[in-house]
C-alpha cells in the first residue's frame, strides 16, 4: 500500500502469508487499500497488523478484516484472539473493544501479549498507551 507509512516489515508480511492469514481488499482498479495479518501462537491467534488507508476508512473495511481474522481463529478451534494496541486511539482500543475484545492487565496479560509489549517499548512506543486485549472463544 504505497503512500503510508509502513506498518509491518517484510519479515513479518512474510509470516502472515505462511500462515494464511494476510489478507487483503483491493478497490476496483485491483490496487489494495487495506490489509490485516495475524499468526498463532501459544494458542491463540495473535493480529499483527490491521491498516486502511485514510481515504478509504470509515467504510467498514477494517471491522470486515477484524471479523475474518476472528472467523479464522475460531474455523482453527484456537483459544480466542489476540492484540496490542494503542490505548487511546479512536480507531484502536476503543474499535476493538466494540468488537468484544477485553483489556488484560497486570497477571492477566499472557506471556506472548508481554513480549510483543515489551518489545515495542523497546522499540520507542510509549508504554502508557499500550495495551493488551482478547477476545476469547
Amino acid at each position: 500500500m504505497s503512500g503510508v507509512a509502513a506498518a509491518n516489515s517484510n519479515e513479518e508480511l512474510q509470516r502472515f502469508l505462511y500462515e494464511n492469514m494476510l489478507y487483503v481488499t483491493c478497490n476496483e482498479d485491483g490496487a489494495a487499500v487495506a490489509y490485516s495479518g495475524g499468526y498463532v501462537v501459544d494458542g491463540y491467534l495473535y493480529i499483527g497488523e490491521v491498516d486502511v488507508l485514510p481515504a478509504w476508512q470509515r467504510r467498514g473495511l477494517g471491522r470486515s478484516l477484524v471479523t475474518t481474522l476472528i472467523e479464522d481463529g475460531r474455523r482453527r478451534r484456537l483459544a480466542g484472539v489476540t492484540l496490542t494496541t494503542d490505548r487511546f486511539a479512536p480507531f484502536n482500543a476503543p474499535f476493538y473493544a466494540r468488537l468484544g475484545f477485553k483489556l488484560l492487565e497486570g497477571e492477566t496479560i499472557l506471556q506472548h501479549l508481554r513480549s510483543n509489549l515489551d518489545r515495542q517499548v523497546a522499540d520507542g512506543l510509549d508504554p502508557f498507551r499500550r495495551v493488551a486485549m482478547a477476545l476469547l472463544f
